[in-house]
C-alpha cells in the first residue's frame, strides 16, 4: 500500500472498527428490519434477480470486444477514477485535455443500461428500490452488488463499457461549445482515493499530477462561477479532490439534460427544486444573523443564496452547522419531474437532472436509457414519482437509524467511517 493510501486508511479507520456486543448487534439488526418494514425498503434480492445479475458477469471480455465495432474506443485516453477509500464500485471516471482554444472534459459513466434494461428482472427490482440506501455501517443496494462491483465498476486496467459525456468548453467562460454523448469503451489507468488525489496535486513527480492539476484549475473556476451566478454552496470547506468530482459531475449532469431538452426535445427525469417563499428566506436569514459571531454582508441581502454563501465563508466554525440547518429548514424538497419547469433553485440551474450515478439512483438509470433510446418510458411520470418517494424514504431511514445509534451510545460518524466489529460481551463493555 502506498503512503497516501495508508494515510487515508488510517483516517478512515481511526482506531479500528467500532466494537459492539452481540446483544447490541441484534438490537441494530432489529431496528433496521423495523425501519425497512415501515418504509417498504427491500432487503434481500430475489433469487431470480441475483441469478440474472450473475449471468451478466460471464463472458465479459468477449462481449466488450464485440461492442468495440459500435462504440468509440477511448482506451488510449488517460482516464482515472476518484472515490472514497471504502467505495465498492466506481461508476464515474474523468479525462481532460487543454487545447489551444478550449478544454475538453470527458466524464465517463458506467454503462449500466447495457446490462440493466426494461426487459430484465434487475430493472424491475431497481424501480422497486428506487435508490441505494446508505446507513452507517450498512448499505442496501439498488442493483445486485455482483453486477455493480464487477462489470459496472470502472476498475483500473480493465476494458469497461461506458456512457461518455464529452464537453468542449470555452476557455474564457467555460461554457459548452459542443456536447457529445455516446457509448464508449474505456480503460481506467488508476483508481485514486480522495486523499491520493490530494497528494497527486501536491507532488509534481507523481503519476496523473498534471491531469489532476489541470482538472482542478477548471473545476475551481466552475465552482467560483457557480457561486457568482447564485448557486448555493452549503459546504465551503471542501477539499480540492471533492471539488473536482462535484463540479465535473454537475457539469456533466447539466450537459446531458440541456442536450435532451434543447437539442433533442425529449422528456427526461429532471431534478426540480422549488424555491422557499420570500418570507421563509427572510426567516432563515434573520436566524443566521442572530447567531453569535455571524454577520451577513450588507450587499448580499437581496439574493439569499449569495448571502448564505458569503456568510458561510467568514462565519466561525462552531456556527456552520447552525447556518446550514437554518437554510435546510426552509428549503422545499427537490423532486423528479418529466418537465424541468421551475428549475433547480439551490443550484440556480434552469434545467438540471441526474446522469452520473446509475448504479445507485433510479433517475440516472432512466436518463441513461432515454439518452440511448432517444425516447421515454411510457410510465415516465410514474417513475419520477417513484424515485422521489423512495428518496424521501431513504432519507427518513437514514435519519431514524442515526438517531437510534446515538440512543444506544454509538457515534454514527465513527460507525460510518470505521465500520462495526461484533465481539464478546466482556470486551464490548470495556470498549463502550
Amino acid at each position: 500500500m502506498s503512503d497516501d493510501a495508508q494515510a487515508e486508511a488510517g483516517t478512515a479507520e481511526g482506531q479500528g472498527p467500532v466494537e459492539i456486543s452481540e446483544d447490541l448487534a441484534r438490537h441494530l439488526e432489529n431496528k433496521r428490519e423495523e425501519l425497512f418494514e415501515k418504509l417498504e425498503i427491500r432487503g434481500e434480492f430475489p433469487a431470480a434477480v441475483l441469478e440474472e445479475a450473475e449471468a451478466r458477469t460471464e463472458g465479459v471480455e468477449a462481449e466488450i470486444q464485440e461492442e468495440l465495432d459500435e462504440r468509440k474506443d477511448l482506451r488510449d485516453l488517460t482516464t482515472w477514477t476518484t472515490d472514497p477509500i471504502d467505495a465498492q464500485d466506481f461508476d464515474d471516471a474523468l479525462s481532460i485535455e487543454e487545447r489551444e482554444d478550449e478544454y475538453v472534459l470527458w466524464v465517463h459513466i458506467a454503462d449500466v443500461t447495457h446490462y440493466v434494461n426494461p426487459e430484465t428482472a434487475m430493472w424491475d427490482e431497481a424501480v422497486e428500490r428506487g435508490n441505494t440506501v446508505y446507513l452507517p455501517g450498512y448499505t442496501i443496494h439498488m442493483l445486485p452488488p455482483v453486477l455493480a462491483e464487477t462489470v459496472c465498476s470502472l476498475v483500473p486496467n480493465e476494458d469497461r463499457l461506458a456512457h461518455t459525456v464529452e464537453m468542449h468548453l470555452d476557455k474564457e467562460h467555460l461554457s459548452y461549445e459542443t456536447i457529445d454523448i455516446y457509448k464508449s469503451v474505456i480503460e481506467s489507468d488508476e483508481r485514486l482515493t480522495y486523499s491520493q488525489a490530494e497528494n497527486r496535486l501536491e507532488d509534481p513527480d507523481a503519476p496523473l499530477h498534471e491531469e489532476n492539476k489541470l482538472v482542478h484549475e477548471v473545476a475551481d473556476r466552475m465552482h467560483e462561477q457557480r457561486k457568482e451566478d447564485g448557486s448555493l454552496v452549503l459546504n465551503p470547506a471542501r477539499d480540492r479532490a471533492h471539488t473536482i468530482i462535484e463540479e465535473c459531475m454537475l457539469k456533466a449532469n447539466k450537459a446531458v439534460t440541456h442536450e435532451l431538452m434543447w437539442n433533442r426535445g425529449v422528456e427526461a427525469m429532471y431534478r426540480v427544486h422549488p424555491q422557499p417563499s420570500p418570507d421563509e428566506w427572510s426567516e432563515a436569514l434573520r436566524e443566521i444573523q442572530d447567531l453569535d459571531g455571524v454577520s451577513i454582508p450588507g450587499d448580499t441581502w437581496d439574493d439569499p443564496r449569495k448571502a448564505v454563501n458569503a456568510t458561510l465563508e467568514d462565519a466561525p466554525g462552531r456556527q456552520l452547522d447552525k447556518i446550514q440547518w437554518a437554510v435546510m429548514k426552509v428549503m422545499p424538497r427537490a423532486k423528479y419531474m418529466n418537465d424541468p419547469f421551475g428549475g433547480h433553485h439551490a443550484l440556480n440551474f434552469e434545467i438540471y437532472g441526474h446522469f452520473t450515478s446509475p448504479i445507485r439512483r433510479l433517475s440516472d438509470l432512466i436518463n441513461h436509457w432515454i439518452v440511448y433510446q432517444n425516447d421515454v418510458p411510457e410510465n415516465l411520470i410514474e417513475l419520477c414519482d417513484r424515485a422521489s418517494d423512495k428518496q424521501k424514504d431513504a432519507e427518513q431511514c437514514e435519519r431514524e437509524y442515526k438517531n437510534f445509534l446515538q440512543e444506544v451510545g454509538l457515534d454514527p460518524m465513527a460507525v460510518n467511517n470505521r465500520g462495526i466489529e461484533v465481539v464478546d460481551d466482556d470486551k464490548a463493555e470495556k470498549t463502550l
